[in-house]
């Protein structure tokens, strides 16, 4: 009887550790393109010759850098402030397909920045 509870827990950690493996990394690569994101947003407040065309741009190949597919329509460029004092908000919703052994979800992560 023991064995058979010992192969179950064991099967019960390698689910789980299974789950974490899928869910762990889109998490991590979220937390590092909101980083990214706020760096684009305070470069962009502090230089007002870039278009928001040029940001648009740079958010989708930094999105790309972790792996994130996103599309030019998922993308939000806003100028805050006066032309003296701007300041930008870049923001992206996007969401990633989680595949667990026999389930599959979408993972939703939107990185907002000011």
């Amino acid at each position: 009887m023991s064995t058979i509870k010992l192969i179950l827990a064991l099967a019960v950690i390698v689910v789980l550790g299974m789950g974490v493996a899928q869910i762990v990394p889109p998490v991590l690569a979220n937390y590092s393109f909101q980083d990214d994101l706020r760096q684009i947003s305070v470069m962009a407040g502090s230089n007002p010759n870039r278009t928001d065309e040029d940001l648009l741009k740079e958010v989708i190949r930094k999105a790309k850098e972790h792996e994130i597919e996103l599309a030019p329509t998922q993308v939000k460029v806003q100028h805050i402030g006066t032309p003296g004092a701007m300041a930008v908000y870049v923001s992206a919703d996007y969401s990633l397909p989680v595949n667990l052994p026999g389930y599959s979800l979408h993972f939703a992560l939107q990185p907002l920045q000011r």
